[in-house]
């Protein structure tokens, strides 16, 4: 059979091998003469006149139409081979013949063969970015900004010094404390109450009415005690937050059971006859289960969750240190950088326009830092080291938040445990009773402002509705983002107005704010 010189497309293949799996597979359908074939393995394609020896250089999969100068000649460590299996392959091993070697040389890409084959886009074009892994210039970015940041860290400390004070963390005015930390003892009271009050009415000593008034009133005065305590008393702020978020969520967990006893004590009232004369309703109201409850990672109740096999020791304590780590460095971050610079600002709403814009930009990138830091320590490292001792199964305390297109979705994501009981316990609960679905979120968005503010205003001493009005903010940037997001049906529009709105431009107005009013008021006060 003769073999041509034409190059065409068709299908043997001919394999150039090395130890790196390089391939070289070309398609030529070839009709020479029989005295330019000599010496070479001529291959029959079951009586056709076309030869096929497969020619594009395949580097593992990728046709980049590259040949190894190694995967030809051999190296040291393998044995560069011209590898086939029949049906127009033919192997060459290197020093396995000069005359098969050559031919290899010869037939596997000659300069007649195309190097463009396909319509291909630039790796960084519009059409192909999104296609492509950018791994590497994640990895540049994560170099440049930790050198970036030793640099500053460094200069800093040149200029200023070590400015953490040894009574950061504990210091002998913390003593004056003690009536919070006492207050934060007492607070298991109220789930002990709670629990009373659904035993008798298991056992239909209270009639429904009665029941929803004592839980209403043991839920009001689980807010209402430990904010009492510290308006009294002159603490610091951070204790105040401390109580205040434990208050908070013991009020949500307290509301949750309640909710869900009424719901279980409805379908069990539902599912008895009449003149049932049962003692008690058939449904579980277990001590135990409350007790669980009231330590669990999560704001829902329900009798039994998904629990995991064991608990992972070595795990959990690398996820302390790395708590304490976090913990650290959010400190050094307040103290160094934080601080000086809000004590060398003036109130943002009274001073130069130009210079609390200023103040506010430079303030932005350590108050981020902490930010990033906090949600890490707390929702990732802290929840699952919680989740981890009690072996609690469902560990979704957050999503990819910091891919959200709008307002909407970063307070469905970034809170899990709060959005599901939203959810569960004011969003749809609205829906039954006939509340229009904008209502209800207005409502939801409503009752985390009033905690907010509470968790905020309470350990400052100060009532500005600050922190109120920037969640109620949220309600109109909801909607600006969402129109937007239908407009442009593009992603990284609504992403970076959440990034500018809330993180660039939103929480370091709030710490000006807060701190010159908290300034203010202990100038008056002394």
């Amino acid at each position: 059979m003769a073999i041509s010189d034409s190059p065409e497309v068709v299908g043997t293949t001919a394999e150039i091998g090395g130890s790196g799996g390089y391939s070289v597979r070309r398609r030529l359908s070839a009709s020479f003469k029989a005295d330019e074939s000599e010496g070479l393995n001529k291959v029959s394609n079951g009586g056709n006149t076309a030869n096929e020896v497969d020619g594009i250089v395949d580097d593992g999969g990728d046709n980049n139409d590259r040949i190894n100068s190694e995967t030809l000649f051999g190296s040291s460590s393998n044995g560069g081979v011209v590898s086939g299996n029949g049906g127009g392959e033919s192997k060459v091993a290197n020093g396995g013949g000069a005359q098969d070697f050559e031919t290899a040389i010869k037939y596997v890409y000659r300069p007649s063969t195309p190097a463009h084959r396909k319509i291909k886009e630039s790796p960084l074009s519009s059409d192909a970015i999104f296609k492509q892994s950018h791994a590497g210039l994640f990895n540049l970015c994560v170099v440049v900004l930790i050198a970036v940041n030793s640099r500053l860290i460094i200069e800093n400390l040149m200029k200023y010094g070590l400015l953490i004070q040894a009574g950061f963390w504990f210091s002998s005015k913390s003593l004056r404390d003690w009536p919070l930390f006492m207050c934060g003892l007492t607070l298991p009271v109220f789930p002990l109450a709670a629990f009373l009050v659904e035993k008798l009415a298991q056992k239909k000593h209270l009639s429904d009415p009665v029941v929803v008034l004592l839980h209403a009133i043991i839920t009001t005065a689980s807010i209402l005690y430990p904010v009492l305590v510290i308006l009294r008393c002159d603490s610091a702020v951070l204790s105040g937050v401390v109580l205040m978020l434990f208050a908070c969520t013991l009020w949500l967990k307290l509301v949750s059971y309640a909710h869900t006893n009424f719901d279980m004590r409805a379908i069990a009232k539902a599912s008895v006859k009449e003149d049932d004369s049962k003692k008690e309703l058939p449904y579980d109201v277990n001590f135990k289960s409350l007790l669980y409850f009231m330590v669990a990672p999560t704001l829902c109740y329900q009798t039994s969750y998904p629990r995991t096999a064991y608990i992972r020791k070595g795990w959990v304590a690398r996820q302390l240190l790395k708590l304490v780590i976090f913990t650290g460095l959010m400190g050094f971050i307040i103290e160094q950088y934080i601080n000086p610079i809000v004590k060398n600002s003036q109130h943002p709403l009274k001073g130069n326009f130009l210079y609390a814009i200023e103040r506010v930009l430079k303030l932005s990138v350590p108050t981020l830092y902490v930010w990033l830091c906090m949600f890490y320590c707390f929702f990732h490292l802290w929840l699952n080291v919680l989740a981890e001792l009690l072996r609690f199964g469902d560990r979704e305390f957050y999503k990819d938040w910091w891919n959200a297109r709008t307002f909407e979705e970063y307070w469905r994501m970034w809170n899990m445990p709060v959005h599901k009981w939203m959810v569960r316990h004011v969003y749809f609960p609205c829906l039954r009773n006939g509340i229009p679905k904008g209502v209800a979120v207005l409502i939801a968005f409503l009752i985390s402002a009033i905690f907010h503010e509470l968790c905020i205003a309470v350990p400052c001493h100060i009532f500005k509705l600050w922190a109120f009005l920037g969640i109620m903010f949220q309600v109109p940037l909801v909607l600006l983002t969402n129109y937007l997001q239908k407009k442009f049906q593009n992603s990284m529009v609504g992403n970076m107005i959440f990034w500018f709105i809330f993180s660039i431009f939103g929480q370091p107005m709030c710490i000006l704010l807060y701190y010159h009013d908290l300034m203010n008021r202990k100038g008056k006060s002394s």
